[in-house]
Order: structure tokens, then sequence, then C-alpha cells
């Protein structure tokens, strides 16, 4: 004893750290938990026993009329009733899927729709990789060079000839870009060079130093060409964009509105921050005509007004037009979430670019906006996802969306006066796109680490 207080005096027995202790255990399980956070008083067990009386009795008319009860095989709505007269007649909506997809896109051209919209996500599938580099190159390249590649497929026609030898370019570009893109992926999973540094020693005789750019752009240019010989031999069915409808349509003016938001946004909330007057009244002026109406009546206008301003000789299509006035109403939304998140920057971010001797449009492209961007991400996906249930406006004008073909299965006479089954199946469609773009949201979030 005498020894242990030699080795340990009283006086230094309160700076030995003591041992952490373990964190306390729960042996309850779940039924323990469930008692705790349901059952832990007289009013929270009678709250418990209401709500699950109240879903129980939801969940299971909701099950008997969408599955149990339910007709899944019929030739007319008559004889889903004579089945069935209290389920759900989902033999109609089984019946007219092919066009609440595709619309009156010809059946035997579906295929196109199919390629496209896998082109467009095998485009982007590399970016689910950390290891990539130059990653906003290669979703820059998907807004700037994939609308080429999905307009020839959908419109169809000869490659070059109705479309234009321009389009025919950029078509075989971004066809090369994509090549280029899942070789390099591929060759940098396998550890190996890139494609492009395959090619370095080629170039490297007519110059005297290796350009990694110029030994890219040579074997961009170089596929492209390929591309074009073989693109040269194949001749498309031309599809007229009066045929495109469903859910297909709906995704056109999404993507397009959702991918144009950011820019125009970005272009408007700058604008209307600038010292300049003119820029700043201008778009002032914009966003807040923009937002204070409906989009029903920016969609009208741009259907019926647009025209007047246009020369004679230049004819736009009803879904440019749509696609034009979509993208100016995102933007403006848009433009004031971007404001919010460049008024939430402190002052002291734009102090330290001027020390560093940074200009506006670097200070901007640098340091303040990313940082806004990256902060504003709940307010952004929550205007995109607001949009994307927004597009079934355009069924209003006379877009067969997917919302006017549901519409339009109530009107077909094996089906008439079939009006909730549709209905129903879109708002699970949408439910399931916006629940993903959400959840897609928050991993955003985490990865960004938008709390630090």
């Amino acid at each position: 004893m005498d020894d242990l207080n030699v080795k340990n005096p009283p006086a230094l027995k309160q700076f030995i750290p003591t041992p952490p202790r373990p964190p306390r255990q729960s042996k309850s399980g779940i039924f323990g938990t469930i008692r705790q956070r349901c059952f832990n008083s007289i009013g929270n067990s009678v709250l418990t026993l209401c709500v699950v009386a109240v879903l129980f009795y939801l969940v299971k008319h909701v099950l008997d009329w969408a599955v149990f009860n339910a007709v899944f095989i019929a030739d007319n709505r008559r004889q889903c009733m004579d089945i069935s007269p209290d389920g759900a007649c989902w033999a109609g909506v089984i019946s007219w899927f092919n066009g609440l997809i595709y619309g009156r896109f010809p059946v035997d051209e579906q295929w196109r729709v199919n390629v496209g919209v896998l082109l467009g996500l095998v485009w982007l599938l590399p970016l689910m990789s950390k290891r990539i580099p130059l990653r906003n190159v290669i979703l820059l390249s998907w807004i700037g060079l994939y609308p080429f590649v999905g307009a020839y497929l959908f419109l169809g026609g000869r490659f070059g000839a109705e479309l234009g030898w321009i389009h025919g370019v950029m078509t075989c570009l971004a066809l090369a870009f994509l090549t280029i893109i899942y070789v390099n992926w591929i060759l940098s999973a396998l550890g190996k060079k890139g494609l492009n540094e395959l090619f370095v020693p080629l170039v490297s005789r007519f110059v005297e130093r290796r350009i990694h750019l110029l030994s890219f752009v040579a074997v961009w240019l170089l596929i492209a060409l390929v591309m074009a010989l073989v693109l040269n031999q194949v001749s498309l069915e031309p599809v007229a964009i009066e045929r495109w409808g469903g859910l297909f349509l709906t995704f056109i003016i999404a993507s397009f509105a959702i991918t144009m938001a950011i820019p125009i946004g970005v272009v408007l909330a700058l604008g209307r921050r600038s010292k300049l007057p003119v820029i700043h009244w201008l778009s002032m002026t914009v966003i807040e005509l923009v937002r204070s109406v409906p989009l029903i009546t920016v969609l009208f206008m741009a259907v019926t007004l647009l025209p007047i301003f246009l020369p004679a000789d230049v004819e736009f299509n009803k879904l440019a037009q749509v696609l034009v006035a979509v993208c100016i109403f995102a933007g403006a939304y848009m433009a004031e979430n971007i404001r919010g998140g460049l008024q939430a920057i402190p002052k002291g971010q734009y102090e330290a670019a001027a020390t560093l001797g940074l200009g506006y449009l670097h200070t901007m492209a640098l340091i303040i906006l990313p940082q806004a961007l990256r902060m504003m991400i709940p307010n952004i996906m929550t205007s995109f996802i607001s949009l994307l249930k927004d597009t079934t406006l355009v069924s209003i004008i006379g877009l067969f969306d997917i919302m006017l073909m549901a519409r339009n299965i109530a009107n077909d006479k094996d089906w008439v006066g079939m009006h909730t089954e549709p209905l129903v199946m879109i708002s699970v469609l949408f439910f399931l796109f916006c629940y993903s773009m959400s959840q897609y949201s928050l991993t955003l979030e985490k990865r960004l680490k938008v709390d630090r």
C-alpha cells in the first residue's frame, strides 16, 4: 500500500485520466422501443391505437380496391365491372400503357426512344465513379452535345439532310466524345493510360512537345469522322414532333427546363445584383414579371405571342415554344434561389478574392457561385421537383403528354368513363420520380458536405 502511494501520490491522482465508460447498451429490443415511444403514457397509447386503426382501415380498402378485387385482364370497362364492380380496372391502363409511355410515336420506331433514353443514362454513368477526372466536362458535354444525338434519334430522317449538316457534325462529335469517355473510363479502371495518351507519340512527331489537348482533339476528330462515314449509310423513318407524347414528352420538357434553369437563373441573379442600372432593371423586370403569373399563363403567352415577335419566315412548332416558356419560367424562379445563396455568402469571401487579385468573373466562378449553389441544394431540388410536376400543364395547350394521354383513355369507346385508374398510376409514377430526386439531393448534400 505504501509503494502504491509512493508511485501515485494523492496530489497526482486528480491528473490521472479515468478510463471511458462503455456506452449503455439497450436490451429492450424492438418491442421495448415501441413500448417506450408509443405506449409510454395513456395519451400516447390512445393516440397510437387511433393511428393504427385509421391506417389499417385505409390500407385495407386501398389494397382491396387496387390489388385483391382488381381486374387485370379484360377487353372493355363493362367486362371489368361485370367481373368485379368494387375493384380497379387495370386492364384499361395496361391496354393504353404503350400510349402513356410513348404517346403517338410509331410502334415500329419506339426502339429509337429506348435507345435515346438509354444513351443519355449511359453518358452520365461515369459520373458515379469518383476516379473519373474532369467530371464537370462530362456533365457539360451531356448538356451541350446530347440534344443533337437525341434529336437525330427522335426526329429521324436522312443523316445530315433533314436536320442539316451542322446538326450532323455535332451528332458525330457527340458520339465520338461518348466513345472517348467510356474508353478512358474502362482503361482507367484497368489501371492503364487513357485513349488520348496512347496517341500522343503519333501527334508528337509534328510538334516539339507532347500536348495532351492536341492529341485529344485529334482522336476526337478521327472517331467523329468514322462515325460520320457509318451514319451516312443510315436513314431513319421521319417522325413529326406532333406525334411525340406520353411520359417520353414529359421527360423531354422536364429535362430541358431543369438543364436550363440553373444557367438562366445564374445570369438573372447576377444581373439583378449588378450595379449597372440597365442590367439590374432588365433582370428584375423579367424575374418579377414571370414570377407574378402562373405557368399556364406563360405557356399561353408563348404559344400566342411568341410568333408575333419572330420574323415572318421563322416558324416555331408548339413544342419549341413550350420549351422556351418553361425554361424562362424555371430560370426566373431559380434566380431567386441563387440570389438567396449569394446573399448568404460572407463579405469576407469577396474581400479574400480581391486580395488574391481575382476579377469579377473569376471570383464568381471559382469562389462565390460554388458555395452559393452548394448551400442552396435543398431549394434548387425543390424547384426541380415542382417543375417536373408542373410539366403536366402542357396538356392544356394541346401537347399529348402523359396527362393528356391518360384523359384520352376515358374517351376510348372500350374504356369510356375510366378516370381513376390512369390518374392513380400517374400519381405513383410521379411519386417515384420525385422521391428519387429528393433522395439524390440528400446524397449530394452529404457528399458535398453542405454542413461544413
